[in-house]
């Protein structure tokens, strides 16, 4: 059976799709699966089961991206074309089947139980990344054993979205101190390419006996599998909080103006804590300009999240 699987150009959204494209690989025993996606997400899939090819589509004027996926494409006859982007290529493919994805505008449905209806599922398909043996081996060496080591994800991609560095360390300090649910804990700073000036404060601001700098430092196949060996993770609203619920890690995702009830980290080991002014009156206060790189975090207190991440914690040790 040939699937063909276009996934989004965002880190999160593809991981996401990460949970249907699970689903469909034990649904469809010996199927084989190209995949297209964004450059940005496009080594995650090198591992999947039975993939035999990954597309990465770079994004050209006029939409030209899309007709360069198609005449890749269009000469293989598709058992199922599933396009979880909505464009015209799923109807424009020889196909048996086909599902296309279209999400209306402004919509609240998680995205996770989103993937999940498209296949008439009931229950959503939890995330799920497939690490490659090197990765592993790398992760081991960056965080060798000895302890656990708490995970956290300063950045983002878009300013508004951080939470402010002062509090991450205040929160790393007390949930790693003698009497913290981590005590004497490792500390793993995550942080993609271009962000280091973002996680400075914080890693600054941190024990260096104590602290493993990861920002900027792998691809995300490296930090999916550092991920993994994280004891928990508490990180802003982006792809490597949605990586890290994806690799199975306890995940507590920090929201102030992103919707939760769309984009919260997926699975029983994973929560959210948001901002007290809500989601709503952050981003239809008047003169909101979502291009503006105000702080919207601020609202967001360090015992509120120590709260979330205690009851998150109490919640797996209590599985």
């Amino acid at each position: 059976m040939k699937i063909l699987f276009v996934t989004s150009t965002r880190i999160g959204d593809a991981v996401m799709s990460t949970g249907l494209l699970s689903h469909l690989a034990s649904a469809y025993p010996g199927a084989r699966f190209t995949i297209a996606c964004g450059p940005l997400p496009a080594p995650l899939f090198a591992a999947v089961p039975g993939v035999d090819r990954v597309i990465a589509m770079d994004k050209k004027p006029l939409g030209r991206h899309w007709l360069a996926l198609w005449a890749t494409t269009a000469t293989e006859f598709w058992d199922l074309v599933i396009d979880l982007r909505g464009s015209a290529l799923g109807w424009l493919l020889p196909a048996r089947s086909r599902k296309v994805l279209r999400s209306p505008r402004n919509n609240r449905t998680h995205r996770a139980r989103e993937l999940g209806a498209l296949f008439g599922l009931k229950t959503p398909p939890a995330p799920h990344i497939w690490h490659t043996p090197e990765a592993l081996a790398d992760a081991a060496r960056l965080i060798p054993g000895g302890g656990p080591v708490l995970g956290l994800g300063p950045t983002a991609n878009w300013a508004p979205k951080i939470w402010p560095a002062d509090r991450f360390a205040a929160l790393a300090h007390r949930l790693t101190a003698p009497d913290g649910m981590l005590p004497g804990a490792r500390i793993a700073v995550f942080g993609g390419p271009g962000e280091s000036a973002v996680a400075r404060p914080l890693l600054d601001a941190l024990p260096a006996e104590r602290t493993v700098d990861l920002v900027g430092r792998l691809g995300l196949p490296g930090a999916a599998a550092c991920l993994a060996r994280c004891a928990f993770y508490i990180g802003n609203d982006s792809g490597l909080m949605h990586l890290a619920a994806a690799c199975g890690t306890p995940t507590l995702g920090l929201f102030g103006p992103s919707p939760p009830a769309r984009y919260a980290p997926w699975g029983d080991h994973a929560a959210f804590v948001d901002t007290e002014t809500p989601f709503e009156a952050l981003v239809g206060a008047p003169g909101f300009d979502h291009r503006r790189g105000d702080n919207l975090m601020q609202s967001l207190s360090v015992e509120r999240v120590e709260a979330a991440a205690r009851a998150l914690w109490q919640r797996g040790q209590a599985a």
